[in-house]
This record gives C-alpha cells, structure tokens and sequence, in this order.
C-alpha cells in the first residue's frame, strides 16, 4: 500500500495527515504554534515554528507505516502571507500573515497608480492591505535592508517546500493570494509589479499545483524521518486545497466551509467579476478554472464567541454530562422557529469582508424583546450567518451560475439545526461529509496524487470524500427566509451611521 502525506499549515498550527492511496484517512496529529499580535493591525509568526511543526508531525506519522511506503508528501496552507528570505533561504524576519492589515498606506499608493476596476480586473481581488504583494510594499518603504537582502518572497507552504528540497517555488493559487499575478494568463503581471514597485526577480518561480516542486533532500530527510528522494508536490492555498477535498472541481458544485471565518466557493471556468467587487476569484487548482469565493470574517466564529461569553450554565452541564456543549446547545436551539421569533444578528464581529468589506461594520442582535429567550439568540447567530453567506451565493447566481449541491465542511457543519437552516437559506441540497475537518488536508493528498501520476485526475476526489447524509431545503422554511432577507440587509444599512459614530469611542 501506497501513502499520500499532506501537511496543512494553518494559522494556529499544523495538522499532517496521512491518506492511504485508496482514499481511507490514516491518522493526522496537529502541532500548535503562537501568533504574535502587536500595533493593533499586526499579526506575524516564526517561519520556523512552521518548519518545526512540520518535523514533529511528520515524524509522529512515520511511526504508523514504512518511510518507504510514501509516495509523496503536498501542502495546503495559509495565503495571502509574506516571507522574506535570502539567498539561503533563511527568514530575514518574521512572517507577516494573512491577518496582518498594516498596509493601509500601501493601498492608497497602489490606488493612485492603478485603478482599482482594473486592479480587480487583473488579480481577480479588489484592493485591500490584506494581500502579500502590499505587505512587501510595507516591508520596503519600513525596512528597506530587508527588502534589499530578500531573494524570494514566499508563502508559508512555499518556505517548508524549500526547507524539504532546496527549490524556491510557489504555484498558482498562492500567486493570486500576492495580487501579483494576472489572474487570466497565470503569470506575474508587469502592471502590478511596476505598480507596487516590486522587482520582479524577488518572486518565486511558477508552477502548477500538481508540479513536482522538487525531492527531499538527505539533509531534511534525516530530520523528518522520509526517505532522501522522495517527491514534493507543490500543493495549494488552503482555501483552494478545501475545494478539492469537497469534491468542488466541476461546475455546478460549490463548497462552503463552516470554520471560525466561513466561506463560500464554486468552481468556474471563468472568473467573477462583480461590479461592487463583492466577491473575488483564486486560481484553482483543476487546470483551467478558477474559484470565485466570498469570505465573511465571522461565521463559525460568531456562534463559538457568544458560546465562549453568554454559555456557562450549558458549559458546566456539559461537563458534567462528560458531552461538548456545542451537544446541549443543540438541544436549545430546536426550542427557537425559523426566524428566531422575529430577532436578527447581524455577524460582524471583526468588521467584514465579503460581502459587505466594511472594516467599521459591528455585529448586533436588531428586534430584541422581552419575549425571547436563549435559544432564539443561538438560532438568530446561525441564521445571520447563512443570510450573510447567502449573499455571496446570490451574487454568483446572478452571474448565470446553476448551484445544484453544496458540500458544507468545518465545525459549524456539526450542528444538524445549522445545516437545515443554511439549506433553507441557500435553497440547494446540502451534502454533509463523513470527515467535517479533513478536507484541506484531503485536497493537499489528492493533488499529491494527481501530480506524482498515482491518480488519473482530480476525480479522485470520489474515493476520498464520502457523504454522511444529505439535507433538503425545506419549502416554508425557504419562503420564510426569502422574505426575512431584506428586512436583514435593511438592517445592515441602517446601521452605517451608527458604525461610522461608534468608531471614535473604538479608538
């Protein structure tokens, strides 16, 4: 038996699992690492925790089955990151990550040379301090020695590939995530570089996803614990790796990840361009597509922060029920009707991004009285998720997208009510996967083995993913939500002025 090893180095640590060639999850082990947040937009982490993580894990797995038995190792992991390193590969200081917005400067300079309809033309994103091209505009203007000295600029899954071959590579969904790369000839834009004043030979060279970047090294081999030899696959952005583990490679699929930011993608042979730039478009991993996707910054992270702040009494009955209380709630929530008994949360926790990109934006419960109780707050969150999400799925509807199903992952996608309410919102059949928490990592594995030959192609997916159970819209239900939607974007809008007052005592 052959063996696929993926590693998905995400934000608060790395989770490696091993795959077996015929789909069936080995085992996976997490290592956690910290994120340093300072100046209030900062937010950066050791390159080397990454690489240590990877390390630790990897050798953790080996002790399972016979180093020889792996055919190849692939990544998933964070975007829209800069790492500076130079000539040896050494990190020339902290990562800056996906979180980080302390470009704003660079965004208006980048503004005032390129339009932003173009910009959004040309990237497939709209303009934002988040992307890593604008991060290494910051670090040139702040730290000019460092810009200098910087041979490459990476992504976190692209620095461990060097750390394990030698190569200094990237692919294409990690490209898109620098706002460097045109987004329809999947090459590094002279426009853009020229705009941001970025030297072209700083940037690492392209391949696909299913390239083989390059082959452990003897000296990284006895560290992790592989054979010298063995073939690395470049892999993808995590985002992007999610679709693939979800089976999203056709069209008509979409996929929707239910995590602490929750997410909503479809597979295109074209890119989306929305004319409020509403949504944005990654390179896809499956030649000849893209992923249109809008991401909201709290999903399943509003209903983990009012469990976390308002759920002792079911916390502490868990506990002693030796249950989560993710498992209680459940049973409260079914005590609330579509509709929460007429209250609305609108989930903007940590501003927003798609749809509404309004960093000033703040969550609220709108409609609060005296007859509601604890289980209309919980089903208020949940359906204030799903109308926010269910705004990026009009807008790709509305773009002449036929959605027939959605495979829903991450840790929302555990709740029963929550699925019935986002199948009721979207009005598509959900399919809920046996594995809520591997797709990443699955999608890594798969690409793996369509880039070593050890797969056809990307429907490979079939043997990995399986489907636990499907969930229908319900008709009233449906109706219901159709008619609330506008009285949740009427609430939105009315609060802008109240936004933009409250930001002053904010500060």
């Amino acid at each position: 038996m052959e063996y696929l090893l993926a590693h998905d180095l995400g934000t608060s640590g790395n989770k490696a699992t091993l795959f077996s060639s015929d789909g069936k999850l080995i085992d996976s082990v997490t290592y956690h690492y910290s994120v340093s947040y300072t100046n209030g937009t900062w937010a950066e982490q050791d390159p080397e925790d990454w690489w240590r993580a990877v390390v630790e894990t990897t050798r953790t797995l080996m002790e399972k089955v016979e180093k020889g038995s792996i055919a190849a190792v692939s990544f998933s992991g964070q975007m829209m990151g800069c790492v500076c390193v130079d000539e040896t590969g050494a990190p020339l200081r902290k990562a800056i990550i996906w979180a980080d917005m302390r470009a704003v400067e660079q965004q208006k300079e980048i503004a005032e040379r390129i339009s932003e309809r173009d910009f959004y033309r040309i990237t497939g994103h709209r303009l934002s301090p988040s992307y890593g091209g604008q991060k290494f505009m910051w670090v040139k203007k702040h730290e000019p020695e460092v810009y200098k000295k910087t041979y490459k600029l990476l992504n976190a899954k692209d620095y461990v590939i060097f750390k394990l071959t030698g190569a200094f590579v990237t692919e294409y969904t990690d490209a898109s995530s620098t706002c460097l790369l045109n987004l329809d000839q999947l090459a590094w834009s002279d426009t853009l570089l020229e705009a941001m004043g970025i030297d072209r030979a700083k940037m690492p060279e392209l391949h696909r996803s299913t390239d083989i970047a390059g082959h452990i090294t003897e000296e990284a081999a006895a560290l992790v614990g592989l054979l010298p030899g063995t073939p690395v696959v470049c892999g993808g952005g995590d985002g992007v790796c999610s679709a693939i583990g979800t089976g999203c490679i056709d069209e008509g699929v979409a996929h929707s990840s239910m995590g602490t930011s929750s997410w909503i993608s479809i597979t295109s042979k074209k890119a989306i361009y929305d004319e409020e730039q509403r949504t944005f478009n990654w390179a896809h991993i499956v030649p000849g597509y893209v992923l249109p996707t809008g991401t909201m910054q709290s999903g399943g992270g509003a209903y983990a922060w009012y469990v976390d702040n308002f759920c002792g009494e079911e916390a502490a009955l868990a506990k002693a029920r030796g249950t989560s209380v993710y498992t209680i709630l459940e049973e409260s929530l079914r005590k609330s009707p579509p509709g929460s008994n007429g209250l609305l949360f609108l989930p903007y926790l940590m501003g927003e991004r798609s749809p509404r990109w309004n960093p000033d934006a703040r969550a609220g419960f709108v409609g609060i009285g005296m007859e509601h109780r604890r289980s209309d707050f919980l089903r208020a969150i949940e359906e204030g998720v799903a109308m926010n999400l269910n705004i990026v799925l009009d807008i790709f509807r509305n773009h002449g997208q036929t959605i027939r199903d959605m495979v829903v992952v991450g840790g929302g996608a555990k709740s029963g009510v929550w699925q019935q309410i986002l199948a009721d919102v979207y009005g598509v059949r959900l399919q809920i996967p046996t594995l809520l928490d591997e797709a990443t990592s699955m999608g890594a594995a798969i690409t793996a083995g369509v880039g070593i030959g050890l797969f056809e192609d990307f429907r490979a997916a079939d043997r990995f993913l399986e489907i636990r159970h499907s969930v229908e819209p319900i008709g009233e239900n449906r109706e219901l939500y159709r008619k609330l939607q506008p009285v949740f974007d009427a609430a939105y809008n009315g609060l802008l002025p109240v936004y933009e007052g409250l930001k002053a005592f904010a500060e």
